[in-house]
């Protein structure tokens, strides 16, 4: 017994009928019947949702890659100069504790 084959589609199908649906249901149709109008189950449509990545330009509060590195640069030092401080610190803390107690 055979087993029934899946029907595969391209990307541009996906994202055409994906649109399809969006259009369906911008225009007061639900999800459901417009799912079913493209001749796929919701499922699929889910799916394909989360998989299929749109065609769109990226905002402007996300950072490029290179911008991205140069701000981990910039937390990194920052990071070591707040290190620093905070062990002059407690050395410093620490010396006076050890005076107090009569250790040094």
């Amino acid at each position: 017994m055979k087993t029934p084959t899946k029907a595969r589609f391209s990307a541009e199908e996906k994202r055409a009928k994906l649109a399809f649906i969006g259009a369906q249901v911008a225009g007061a149709s639900t999800l459901k019947d417009a799912v079913k109008s493209a001749g796929i189950s919701e499922q699929t449509y889910y799916n394909w949702k989360n998989s299929v990545k749109p065609d769109r330009e990226p905002s402007g509060d996300t950072l490029s890659v290179s911008d991205g590195f140069a701000e981990l640069v910039e937390v990194e030092a920052e990071n070591r100069r707040l290190r620093k401080i905070l062990s002059e610190k407690l050395r410093a803390e620490n010396a006076d504790l050890r005076k107090k107690l009569g250790l040094d």
